[in-house]
Parts: structure tokens; C-alpha cells; sequence
């Protein structure tokens, strides 16, 4: 006789194994094609600081080849924790501690011709987002006290698409990913304690303390966890305090707001490096003061899909049109089909008296950081929702949330036990559905991590892989690429270049290929110079491909001048993720062409 699956859930030895099982699916969803896909600008980021060196190495203004430009890559084992602290605070915009532990990691990885391993740059950050897949399922016990949530919790986790994605990064967000889940552990503590006005366990409020101070040295936006936890409890000490008549219990909010001091003077620490790189360019992208009409809608559209992401993902970046077609209007209706259930489960879980505190507590949450990004977006034009990655500030909370209402749908409630209203009775059979939604719900977000990984969906936000197959299908001459340089961004777009020719079956392109990084904001003379004394360098025929040259001035300068070097461009400017680019044909001059005269002048050689 078969044993019932709530018997043996009872076993001691069953979760365990369950989470196991979800585990290895969300390992084996984090390490498929990890390094399949192109480095690209923030990715190099965080090799090259983690590795202790600098983007300053490369020359600007003048022509540096392939090698030159990958040498910040290479793995240098004399480099030390000082130069990663130190050039990560001088020229970046980030706290140190994932590059510091990234810096160890990468030591324990042989470099391949002598630069970093890819797979092992961004394998840290796929263990830590399997790491998350059983820190879901203990902040979920902890907060409903239920291993089936836990358990369902775990699951989403494992397949989401957003969480894949993360944790296919060489970046820093499936560390604070798991703080975050830490914090909002100390916060559900925290929390009921107010609510049954008992006092802060001490350990507790360290280990609350700590995360947050951790979590602020991972990435700054952690403190928007911080503040929508905050705001849930002022918003909770509040009410209490209007039904108490405005007595005062120091018992137990005197803890909590030791746990605030100690936050606060943990996150003070990195205010001085804050503010030191607010001026150096690298997040001028972020900021949209343009938006006008219907523009305006813009960000809560770029939200809503963010949101999809966090369950549903389907291959709306394939390469056939009529594929993204069906994927994005089946993704609607999938969409569509789920939102009646998760808001039933959302509804019923409310209802019952030990899951309506940490509803409120997580939907409370949810809403008042989803409030920070679009009040951050709206009123200091500083588009937080145009990066989906942010989320991590609140994901875990929804997947939380999402298990919670699933979990109200497989216990299958029946009908009787609601009302005999036939509205109800409507909603307890249609709108939840059973075990077979959740099961159905749980496959298409499993669904959505193999699009993910077979790189459909979640792109990088780059393609260096495109612009250096566009170059090398005129590469048996050489070849110059010219980029505008504000930032080290702009070296990372680049490096992805490079690395994808330095890494192409075909050598030609690679050994063709020289690269030169043009100062923006110096004189329109500058430009040209710098462009006229490459050209001198460089034998003609040649190939002149100009990257990322929005600027109408620059352009039309740019395009004037090469025009004046017999240099023709041969069509438009095309366009990919992070790159605009226009291929100029240089023809071989008379000068070049000469090679008899014994005064020919051959630029470079001189002296």
C-alpha cells in the first residue's frame, strides 16, 4: 500500500530531500551555458577590480592593441586585497566586499592564455543564487510557520527566470540577494515581537544589524530594503500606538531602535565613497528628466515586466519574428490566467489567522519598496525600474508572497468549507484551481529559466558579440575601432569586443584589429586630431569602424573629416544593445600606394 503524500511528508528525512531536489534543478539552471555567453561592460567591471587592477592601464587617445586592451584581464598573482579596495573606490561606484570576495574566488581558477576564466568569474554568483534556494525556504517557515510554503517557496526560487538570470552574472546581486533574505528574516522577528509586545532577542538584533551592514557593503541600493522595512514598522508602531492612546512601551521598541543606530552608523561608513562618485559619469545613464505624455508610463511599464520576469520569461528575444510573436502574447495570457489565483490564494491566506500578519507584513513591504523605486523614478528622475536587476531589493519578498497564495491552491479547499454562495463556490473551484495550477504555474516558470539560459530571454544587456561579428566579416584588412570614452564603461565595451575577436575560430580579425578610445568633452579639433594620427599609423587599405558617436557635432565632425581621408562610409549606422556602430572604408592613397620612392614617410617609424 502506497503511502499518502501528506504521510510522508511528516517524515523527517522528506523536506530535506525535497530541497535537495530543488537544488540541484536550480544548480543545474545556474551552471547550463554559464560561459556561453558575451562579457559585457559591468561584467568587466567586476573582473578587472576583482582582480586588483585598474581600467586606467589603458591608454586613451592614442591606438592600443588587442593584447593591450585585454591586459587588465590577466591574472596577476601579486595583486592583493589593497589594490582591489583601491582602485574599485577610485574609479568605481561600488561598495568593495563582493570584489573582495570575488578576488579569492578567482584564485582558485587556472587562467586560460593568461587571462581570467569566464565560467569562474561568474560561477561565485551562480553558487550564491543556489545558495538562496534553501535561505527561501527558511525565511518562508519563518514567517507563515509552514513547510509547504517553504517548500513552494524553494521551487519559484529555483526556476524563476529573474533569479537565473542573476546568478548568470559576474555581478553583485545574488550576495545582497541573500541579505536581503536575511534581513526580512530579522524583520518578520522583529516585527511579531512589537506585535505581541515582547523585546527584541539581543542575538537577534545583532545578527539583524550585521546583515544590514553587510548588505549596504555589497550594494548601496540595499538600503532601499532597509527603508521599506522601516517604513512597515513606523507604519505598525503607528497604529499601535493610536489604538494604545499613545502609550509608549521603550521594552520592546527600544530594541528596534538600537537595531536603526547600529544600521545607520554601519551604512555611514560608505558615505564619503558615495559621494565621491556621484560626479565620474558611470550612472548618468540612469537619470531621464525627458519624459513627457505618454512617456511618463513608461517606467510602470518597465516595472510591470520586471515584475513578469520574477515568474514568467518566454523567447521574446529569439531571433524570428513570429516566435516573440506568439511567446509575448502567450506570455500575456499566462499572465492573465495567473493573476485571478494568485489574488484568491492572496485573499484566503489573509483570512485565516496565523498567515494575515505575515501577509500584511511582506505585502507591506513589497508595496512601500515598490513606492521608493517609482517615487525615486518620478520625483528625482532617476529611473531605478529601467534595470530590472534592482529588484533584488524586494524579489525575495515576492517569491514569498507568490508561494504563500500557491500554497492556498494546493491544498485544494473545498467548496463547502467556504460558503454555499455560488460566487465562492466559483472562486474556490475555477480561480484556484488545485494542485494541478500550482503544478502547471511551477513548469512554465521552469519554462522561463531554460529560456534564460538558451540566452531567448534575459540578453545581456550588451552585444559585443554581434559588433565583433560584424567586424570580422571585413577583417582581411586591418581594422581600427574608434569608440567615444567618457567612462571605464566605454574601455568594458570594448574589452567585449576584443575578447569576443581574441576568441573567434577565425584568428584574422584579432591579429587585424587595433582600437583607439577618443576623450569626449575636449575641443572638436582634439577629435580630429587624435583620429588624423591614428590614420597616419595605420597602412592603407584600412577599415574604420566608430562606436557609440551619438552626439550630432561628433558625428557629422567625424564623418566630414574621414570623408576628407577617402575614407567612405559604406552604409548606415546599425544599432545593438550598447552599441551604435558605422564601418568607414578607408582606400589606399597615392602615399601608401608608392612603396618605389626612396623619401616615402612611413608614420610611426620615424626616429
Amino acid at each position: 500500500m502506497r503511502c499518502k503524500l501528506s504521510e510522508l511528508s511528516q517524515r523527517r528525512w522528506f523536506h530535506p530531500l525535497l530541497l535537495l531536489v530543488w537544488m540541484t534543478i536550480g544548480m543545474g539552471l545556474r551552471f547550463t551555458n554559464l560561459a556561453a555567453k558575451p562579457l559585457w561592460t559591468d561584467e568587466f567591471s567586476t573582473i578587472v577590480f576583482s582582480l586588483g587592477h585598474s581600467f586606467r592601464t589603458v591608454a586613451l587617445d592614442q591606438i592600443v592593441t588587442l593584447d593591450d586592451l585585454l591586459q587588465p584581464l590577466q591574472v596577476e598573482p601579486q595583486a592583493g586585497i589593497r589594490q582591489v579596495i583601491g582602485n574599485l573606490l577610485s574609479e568605481s561606484n561600488h561598495p568593495p566586499l563582493y570584489f573582495v570576495l570575488t578576488h579569492w574566488w578567482l584564485r582558485l581558477f587556472p587562467a586560460l592564455d593568461g587571462l581570467v576564466s569566464v565560467w569562474g568569474a561568474r560561477s561565485l554568483s551562480a553558487i550564491l543564487g543556489v545558495a538562496a534556494i534553501p535561505a527561501m525556504f527558511g525565511l518562508s517557515w519563518l514567517a507563515f510557520r509552514s513547510r509547504l510554503i517553504g517548500q513552494i517557496a524553494a521551487v519559484l526560487m529555483a526556476v524563476s527566470p529573474f533569479a537565473v538570470y542573476l546568478a548568470q552574472e559576474a555581478r553583485h546581486y545574488t550576495l545582497p540577494t541573500l541579505w536581503v533574505i536575511a534581513s526580512l528574516g530579522c524583520f518578520v522577528l522583529a516585527v511579531r515581537t512589537v506585535y505581541h509586545r515582547t523585546p527584541l532577542p539581543v542575538g537577534v538584533g545583532l545578527l539583524w544589524v550585521g546583515v544590514n551592514t553587510l548588505g549596504i557593503a555589497t550594494h548601496y541600493f540595499f538600503v532601499f530594503t532597509i527603508c521599506a522595512e522601516a517604513l512597515v514598522l513606523l507604519s505598525l508602531g503607528l497604529i499601535q500606538s493610536w489604538r494604545e492612546r499613545g502609550v509608549w512601551q521603550p521594552s520592546y521598541w527600544g530594541r528596534i531602535g538600537g537595531v536603526a543606530l547600529g544600521t545607520l552608523i554601519g551604512g555611514l561608513i560608505w558615505l564619503p565613497f558615495w559621494q565621491n562618485t556621484q560626479d565620474n559619469g558611470l550612472t548618468q545613464w540612469i537619470y531621464r528628466g525627458d519624459r513627457t505624455g505618454l512617456a511618463l508610463l513608461e517606467p510602470l511599464g518597465q516595472a510591470l515586466a520586471g515584475w513578469i520576469t520574477m515568474l514568467y520569461l518566454l523567447p521574446i528575444q529569439a531571433n524570428v519574428e513570429l516566435v516573440v510573436m506568439i511567446s509575448g502574447a502567450f506570455l500575456i495570457g499566462l499572465v492573465l490566467w495567473t493573476l485571478p489565483k494568485l489574488y484568491a490564494g492572496f485573499k484566503m491566506q489573509c483570512e485565516k489567522s496565523g498567515k494575515r500578519l505575515p501577509m500584511h507584513i511582506l505585502g507591506g513591504f513589497v508595496v512601500k519598496a515598490i513606492a521608493i523605486f517609482l517615487g525615486i523614478t518620478y520625483l528625482f528622475e532617476i529611473d531605478l525600474t529601467s534595470a530590472f536587476r534592482y529588484n533584488f531589493v524586494y524579489f525575495p519578498a515576492v517569491i514569498a508572497l507568490i508561494a504563500a497564495a500557491l500554497a492556498a491552491s494546493w491544498k485544494n479547499v473545498q467548496r463547502k468549507q467556504l460558503t454555499s454562495n455560488q460566487s465562492q463556490r466559483w472562486s474556490s473551484g475555477r480561480l484556484l484551481g488545485g494542485k494541478r495550477a500550482v503544478i502547471l504555474i511551477g513548469l512554465f516558470s521552469f519554462l522561463g529559466g531554460l529560456t534564460v539560459v538558451s540566452n531567448l530571454g534575459y540578453q545581456k544587456t550588451h552585444r559585443p558579440d554581434v559588433v565583433a561579428a560584424a567586424i570580422q566579416e571585413t577583417a582581411d584588412i586591418p581594422v581600427l575601432v574608434a569608440i567615444a570614452h567618457r567612462t571605464h564603461g566605454q574601455t568594458g565595451r570594448l574589452m567585449g569586443i576584443a575578447w569576443e575577436l581574441k576568441h573567434a575560430a577565425d584568428p584574422t580579425a584579432a591579429a587585424n584589429t587595433q582600437f583607439l578610445m577618443i576623450s569626449q568633452g575636449k575641443s572638436p579639433k582634439f577629435m580630429t586630431t587624435v583620429m588624423r594620427e591614428a590614420l597616419e599609423e595605420l597602412p592603407r587599405p584600412l577599415n574604420v569602424w566608430l562606436l557609440n558617436f551619438q552626439r550630432p557635432s561628433e558625428t557629422e565632425l567625424l564623418d566630414s573629416f574621414l570623408r576628407k581621408q577617402s575614407c567612405k562610409s559604406d552604409s548606415g549606422a546599425d544599432s545593438v544593445d550598447g552599441y551604435r556602430y558605422q564601418r568607414y572604408q578607408c582606400e589606399a592613397n597615392k602615399q601608401t600606394e608608392d612603396t618605389s620612392s626612396p623619401d616615402r614617410h612611413v608614420p610611426g617609424n620615424a626616429g
